[in-house]
């Protein structure tokens, strides 16, 4: 066993040894920030591959297979007369090729080339491991140990596909997204177990390749999202012909060799592939924190402050090992926060408004509080809801599916939420984070100037809803 021992002397950032375990987003995020406030970094990681979840098996081949299906999708569905639909011939493994090969490139521009630029980055492969507060070991491929004593440590370990205990699965050749987004063949008929982000774009991508789709769902639609959200999706689904089952659980899993049979509370259903995209687990259990005392809740995930702080002084977490929400953006801002953190600076993580996006079609977009959420904050709210029939772009689309919604404060005005389903939907809901953010109010919204014809004009529109009928307007009415 060989050893790193690196001391801080007095306050001196200059020596200050910050080690970062993992590889992702977050990982980076917080190496690059603390090397550039003058500390010496030593990044770990125990996978095959550098990068975490993101550009590796999340959301680089995620949005590259959604997009693909999609323009699949259109020739044989839309709505523009004189262009033929046609149905096409889909070469999957070409598909396969040609997103991986994009993976391994953003790989290596946005992660490799970072440690050869950054020589105060030192990377260590291995599985590391607590032996106190202080000190890690790092187990390496080999089997030869390494202990890494380091003044600061940054947990960034990320997260796994949740596998929940259902009689008979783990005997099943069962897909989880990770091996969905390589599948070189499409389903027949594609069982999804899920109701959430992954479980809906993943759904949804394989209908628009051709697959037969079935969403089992525990409730209901993206339930932690409004209602009409959920209910929208569902429409939207339908009519592509994905069969939606709510409120339906399997209470065993079996597979014959070639097809899947799940027995549920609401009947049998049997396919030739099952998908398991039921969330994501926390990469914590291997770390032996108890060593180092650190605390998590039942769920596995690092239990942290606002300021990535842990219940130790010196360690840090970020990202989706803890209770913050699993999105690559959320995740590198921990990080640099995190970094600023242990080199010295006082710096918070304000998640209240924070823009989310299901790539879905139509797209999902959140940002701030919904009606309920509101209410249950005490505060005396309006809101409206303006379908998309209404905007003049998804006319000029053939595309009305779906509506833009907005929550705001009665007695002042200030919006404090926005819902949206729509196409293209996540370029809208930043333009509502900006607002909220700056508390602009429902006037103030309406007043501004949007281009015409636009998507995002339809947040003009929906706040006009507050004190007038937009049926009654002109085009542009101002």
């Amino acid at each position: 066993m060989t050893t790193v021992n690196i001391q801080i002397t007095g306050n001196n950032t200059d020596s200050l040894h910050i080690a970062i375990v993992g590889s992702g987003s977050g990982a980076f995020a917080a190496a690059i920030k603390a090397v550039e406030n003058g500390a010496q970094v030593t990044m770990i990681e125990g996978g095959e591959v550098i990068g975490g979840t993101c550009v590796n098996i999340g959301c680089v081949p995620s949005k590259v297979m959604i997009r693909g299906a999609h323009i699949a999708h259109l020739q044989g569905h839309h709505n523009f007369n004189g262009l033929p639909l046609n149905t096409p011939r889909i070469d999957r493994k070409a598909m396969v090729r040609q997103q991986q090969q994009l993976v391994e490139t953003l790989r290596h521009t946005k992660y490799e080339n970072i440690l050869g630029a950054n020589p105060d980055i030192n990377l260590i492969r291995g599985m590391a491991r607590f032996k106190d507060a202080s000190t890690l070991v790092v187990t390496k491929a080999d089997g030869d140990e390494k202990e890494i004593t380091a003044d600061r440590i940054l947990l960034a370990v990320g997260a796994s596909p949740a596998i929940p205990d259902i009689k008979g699965l783990q005997d099943t050749p069962y897909w989880t997204s990770t091996e969905a987004l390589i599948a070189e063949s499409i389903p027949e008929h594609l069982i999804v177990l899920g109701a959430s982000v992954v479980a809906l774009e993943l759904a949804q991508a394989f209908r628009h390749l051709g697959a037969g789709v079935t969403v089992l769902a525990r409730s209901t639609l993206l339930s932690k999202e409004d209602p009409e959200i959920g209910r929208g999706l569902m429409q939207a689904f339908e009519d592509e012909g994905i069969k939606i089952m709510l409120n339906t659980l399997p209470d065993s899993v079996s597979h014959d060799g070639e097809r899947f049979a799940l027995k549920t509370n609401n009947g049998d259903i049997s396919g030739d592939q099952l998908l398991i995209a039921t969330g994501r687990a926390p990469n914590t259990a291997a770390l032996n924190l108890d060593n180092a005392g650190v605390k998590t809740d039942k769920r596995g995930r690092i239990l942290i402050d606002d300021h990535m702080r842990t219940n130790v002084e010196n360690i840090y977490a970020a990202g989706d090992c803890t209770g913050q929400p699993q999105f690559v953006y959320v995740a590198a801002a921990a990080g640099t926060r995190a970094a600023r953190n242990m080199t010295g600076d006082d710096a918070a993580i304000d998640l209240s408004v924070m823009p989310t996006v299901v790539f879905t079609d139509p797209q999902v977009g959140t940002v701030g509080l919904t009606e309920q959420k509101a209410r249950d904050q005490g505060l005396d709210i309006d809101s409206r809801t303006l379908d998309l029939e209404n905007v003049p772009r998804a006319l000029a689309n053939f595309d009305t599916r779906g509506f833009i919604k907005l929550v705001a404060e009665k007695d002042n005005g200030r919006i404090v939420g926005c819902q949206v389903l729509a196409h293209e939907g996540g370029e809208i809901i930043q333009t509502a984070a900006l607002a909220i953010r700056n508390c602009t109010t429902i006037q103030e919204l309406a007043d501004l100037m949007f281009p015409y014809l636009t998507m995002v004009e339809g947040l003009k529109l929906t706040a006009q809803t507050f004190t007038k009928d937009v049926k009654l307007l002109s085009c542009c009415a101002g």
